[in-house]
């Protein structure tokens, strides 16, 4: 069997050329050999995706064995294929592409089961990128076969395996020493004590995400602050056990920290952001949606010393109100994107605060308002200057017109308008039929 007929499940998008097709492309092909050197081919294959090369490996007995050398092949990814990709394709993958293999992506691969990788991992133990999202048969097997034979392993991405636990974090903590990123989101049989264990030897964990690891709680978020003090993104969305300590012990051993989500986590409070205003100076992003014991008093501590911040996500922060938005229009000149949904609270005035400041008026590219029943046309008007406002979302505003959203469009032509209306009450038909009208979304 020719070695292209390894990658049959992506020949298909390959068509049958005719007689004369296939002549001129074989004659266009015999010229650029006897022009181009072997090593220059190869380069141009290098930057070949993994359809083009199938492709090109098709073409002739050269280019076949060109197309399908190892060093063509050291970033593949497969998501495109993900329906069809079955273990041999992994197997043969890795014997081809050997020490060369350095990222690969099986994300939602869900055929792959622990026998492909582990194949893989003995053939491939260069490799420093893994994407095994959704990959939902893999258990704690596959991270034993990472943890003997992937010392160079930086980057392991695992959401959505559900049987992946404790063990597996064991595993890779002692062989893949130098990890800088990990995700286990949705792994939700890992607890405190795979933290525990991961962070023994993994010091090195720059980026961190465990989004809806349901059992992890402070205790697992101090091992990770006290041992992997270079973190810089920390993703616990929905960890709902987290209270304020744990954002205590990051504030206090992570102050590089740039990047934070703790969106539904309903224990936190204002500590918190106090705790994050005294240490993480540096901090970009904020998503603290769904905290709705946070009020302005935490805000405000947070935007006094956080003047870094460009992104931040207060959906549902039913507390807040104009004050917040008075610090950090005040505070916080970067600031590029604002999330106020459901937050009630807020008017015109607040808008008006924001808008007017320097932060808004040069950096503010993104505002999302829906649900701010106080918020009116007002507010447009106090955006008028934000000449980087790129989108608004204004969905059950029901104060906002849509005079006033042409007011905005008149200034800034090019912003994207999310917006609801209610329907109108129906005039008296004519004639006795019947007009429909229907709710709108619109996008102006």
């Amino acid at each position: 069997m020719n070695s292209h007929n390894h990658f049959n499940h992506f020949n298909h998008h390959v068509k049958t050329r005719s007689d004369v097709s296939l002549k001129y492309f074989s004659d266009v092909e015999a010229a650029i050999n006897q022009k181009l050197p072997k090593e220059l081919l190869l380069r141009i294959f290098s930057f070949l995706d993994v359809v083009s090369l199938c492709r090109c490996a098709q073409v002739s007995k050269y280019w076949n064995v060109l197309a399908l050398d190892g060093s063509n092949w050291q970033r593949v990814d497969l998501f495109d294929f993900q329906t069809d990709v079955e273990g041999p394709v992994v197997e043969n993958i890795s014997k081809r592409c050997g020490g060369f293999l350095k990222s690969l992506s099986l994300r939602g691969c869900q055929s792959i089961t622990d026998t492909a990788l582990q194949t893989f991992a003995e053939q491939c133990r260069n490799i420093e990128v893994l994407n095994l999202n959704n990959c939902k048969k893999i258990t704690d097997l596959t991270c034993f076969s990472l943890g003997r034979h992937s010392q160079k392993l930086l980057k392991l991405i695992l959401s959505s395996c559900p049987d992946i636990t404790n063990n597996s974090l064991k595993a890779l903590s002692e062989g893949c020493r130098l990890l800088e990123y990990l995700d286990i989101s949705w792994c939700t049989a890992i607890t405190n004590d795979g933290i525990k264990a991961l962070t023994k030897s993994c010091s090195k964990l720059s980026v961190f995400i465990g989004r809806g690891c349901s059992l992890i709680g402070d205790e697992g978020i101090h091992h990770l602050a006290e041992h992997c003090p270079q973190l810089r993104r920390l993703n616990l969305q929905g960890c709902q056990l987290i209270t304020d300590e744990a954002i205590h012990v990051i504030s206090q051993k992570c102050h590089g920290l740039l990047f934070l989500c703790v969106s539904n986590c309903p224990r936190l409070t204002d500590t918190a952001l106090t705790a994050l205003g005294n240490g993480c100076h540096e901090l970009e992003t904020l998503e603290v949606a769904s905290c709705t014991h946070l009020t302005d008093n935490g805000f405000q501590a947070l935007a006094r010393n956080c003047h870094q911040l460009e992104k931040m996500d207060l959906e549902e922060c039913i507390q807040i109100t104009d004050t917040t938005l008075a610090h950090l229009a005040l505070y916080c000149n970067k600031l590029a994107a604002l999330s106020l949904s459901h937050c009630e609270l807020i008017t015109d005035e607040g808008i008006r605060q924001l808008g007017e400041s320097p932060c808004a008026i040069e950096h503010l590219e993104v505002l999302e308002l829906d649900n701010c029943p106080l918020v009116t046309d007002a507010s447009l008007e106090h955006l008028l200057g934000c000449q980087s406002l790129e989108r608004i979302e204004l969905y059950d505003c029901q104060l906002i017109t849509r005079a006033g959203i042409r007011r905005l469009r008149t200034r800034l032509p090019d912003i994207k308008v999310h917006a609801y209306f209610a329907p109108v009450t129906p005039p008296p038909s004519v004639g006795g039929g019947r007009q429909r009208y229907c709710k709108c979304c619109v996008i102006l």
